[in-house]
């Protein structure tokens, strides 16, 4: 008799390439009804396109490097360094970027259900 495993391990090389944003490099673990869970690694210098999660609220766990993060609203960056916790509150129109010379790589789990990643143009007020 076969029963169903309610705890899953997700292999960091089982993650399968998920919602491409130019200059991300995004990995999904797993994707339930209204969670999402990945890694996102970003090389060096590269800069994101600009995009939103939808309905999904978005935490963020930096693991590796710094993940510099501009928005919709805000004149500036704000950085993550390994260690930090990023929120990023759903429909919030952003870009990610690595200022430095080393991949940053971060962990990331979305709640809301909605779609994973919308890339839209950028805003009027921040380029």
């Amino acid at each position: 008799m076969s029963e169903a495993v309610p705890v899953r391990v997700f292999r960091f090389d089982e993650l399968e390439a998920a919602d491409p944003t130019p200059g991300m490099f995004r990995e999904r673990a797993f994707e339930l009804p209204r969670l999402w869970s990945g890694r996102v690694t970003t090389a060096p210098g590269a800069v994101s396109g600009w995009h939103h999660h939808d309905l999904n609220e978005s935490s963020l766990y930096v693991v590796r490097g710094v993940l510099r993060l501009e928005f919709e609203g805000f004149d500036g960056h704000l950085d993550a360094h390994a260690g930090d916790f990023v929120h990023v509150p759903a429909f919030t129109v952003h870009r990610e970027s690595n200022p430095t010379d080393e991949p940053s790589v971060a962990v990331i789990a979305r709640a809301g259900g909605g779609i994973p990643t919308v890339n839209v143009d950028p805003p009027s007020r921040v380029i």
